[in-house]
């Protein structure tokens, strides 16, 4: 497996543009489609985060987003998960012997990922027609700091997936273990339900 940080962020910006103009659906196979998968999570995510801050919807709308992001925020790291499992396997890092990386490879392309939804939605801003010259501005500012930390992002995946095969630095998976989404972990579920754990 061929682990590339630029072609991943390029895929990134490509399928944000792509998923505001159709149907939004993860394609292909291996670590590419977990990547896919891991940013339609955080497309689903940001587009219900900005419903769930509306305050002219009432109670359901608001409700239904609230959950959706539940679900969305736990298969999002879910894929962070399967990603750096598959880069495991791919790249066999060291177990000892050299510094280990408190960040994962998933865990930057997941920041990736958010990344180019904030390129995409900045853009949006700075070129919003019925918006104040001062807020295009100010927006305008922000969006190029954004593309400045995408490329240094890129660059720091590139250099711990080179650092990793060449054994000079490693990584664990790191599981998050969600406990608000599970009912035998969150104590205000399974106390409704009546149950004990063991």
């Amino acid at each position: 497996m061929i682990i590339d940080a630029t072609q991943i962020a390029q895929l990134q910006l490509q399928l944000t543009t792509q998923w505001h103009e159709t149907t939004p659906a993860a394609e292909g196979t291996g670590l590419l489609r977990l990547v896919q998968e891991n940013h339609l999570r955080n497309f689903q995510l940001w587009h219900e985060e900005d419903i769930a801050r509306r305050e002219d919807l009432g109670f359901e709308p608001i409700y239904r987003a609230k959950r959706a992001i539940d679900r969305y925020n736990q298969e999002r790291n879910n894929f962070i998960e399967q990603m750096d499992q598959a880069m495991v396997l791919a790249l066999s890092p060291a177990e000892s012997g050299c510094p280990r990386n408190s960040e994962t490879p998933g865990m930057m392309i997941d920041r990736l990922s958010i990344l180019a939804l904030k390129e995409y939605h900045m853009a949006e801003e700075a070129n919003r027609a019925d918006a104040s010259a001062d807020h295009r501005e100010k927006c305008a500012a922000k969006l190029a700091r954004i593309r400045v930390q995408r490329g240094d992002l890129t660059q720091c995946l590139a250099e711990i997936v080179a650092d990793v095969i060449a054994r000079r630095r490693t990584f664990s998976v790191y599981f998050q273990f969600k406990m608000y989404n599970d009912p035998a972990l969150n104590p205000q579920l399974y106390r409704a339900a009546g149950t004990t754990q063991n």
